[in-house]
């Protein structure tokens, strides 16, 4: 079965300025070839702050210049935005196929294209219910702003999110420091099933890591040793 092969990209945010942002991208975007999938950092168009939505760009913006970048690139584009929607502000995460197949997360959803993902967002990080693997997804993409104060529960609980799940997980956060004074380190980064850290990013660096994942070795490690099978069976639905 093919890999995956992934990218992040652990970006400072200009603050509150989704043009600024997307023109970051542009740059950063640019060279980028031979991937999969191209993980953003969380609300990429304006940084994290509660108010973003009232000032952000419309998702119909956000989507045509993912879509554009997907289709440049050959590759899912992905990572939250703060929306204005009709039921309010959201943080919203998008999935961009280059075909055009847009995919989002306000609940908890999957989405599919070979492997089965998990899309997550920051402060989910702390709940292992909502990456509870009830053998339905391969790979938990974590898109956030978490501050370097708490950059080692970053760390740690990305580890532990593999482990207890037997997936592949994926962490995306930001560098710099925001609008509100909160600094970030980024330690993105990607664990494997066995939460080992097969990619990490330097700190407080504006970087991009790659890895390749084999769904071949998940399954194999999954069919060795089943843990998945012994988990609590409570439902969240």
């Amino acid at each position: 079965m093919p890999g995956l092969k992934i990218s992040i990209l652990q970006q400072p945010l200009v603050w509150m300025d989704g043009p600024a942002n997307l023109r970051h991208f542009d740059r950063q975007l640019e060279d980028i070839t031979g991937r999969d999938v191209i993980v953003l950092p969380e609300m990429f168009t304006t940084g994290f702050a509660m108010e973003a939505a009232k000032q952000s760009m419309q998702q119909e913006e956000v989507v045509a210049w993912m879509h554009a970048k997907a289709q440049q690139t050959n590759a899912l584009i992905a990572g939250s935005a703060a929306l204005q929607t009709e039921r309010g502000p959201v943080n919203r995460f998008l999935l961009v196929e280059p075909e055009g197949k847009v995919h989002f997360y306000d609940k908890r959803h999957l989405f599919w294209r070979g492997w089965r993902i998990l899309p997550l967002v920051c402060y989910d990080l702390r709940f292992p219910v909502w990456s509870r693997n009830r053998n339905d997804y391969d790979l938990a993409l974590y898109v956030a702003n978490w501050p370097a104060p708490r950059s080692l529960h970053w760390q740690s609980l990305l580890v532990a999110r593999a482990i207890e799940n037997q997936a592949y997980v994926v962490g995306c956060n930001r560098v710099g420091t925001d609008g509100n004074g909160h600094h970030y380190r980024g330690d993105s980064r990607v664990v494997n099933p066995q939460g080992e850290i097969i990619a990490t990013a330097e700190p407080h660096q504006a970087t991009r890591i790659d890895a390749e994942l084999s769904l071949t070795a998940l399954k194999e490690y999954r069919e060795k040793f089943p843990a998945w099978q012994d988990a609590d069976p409570f439902s969240i639905e």
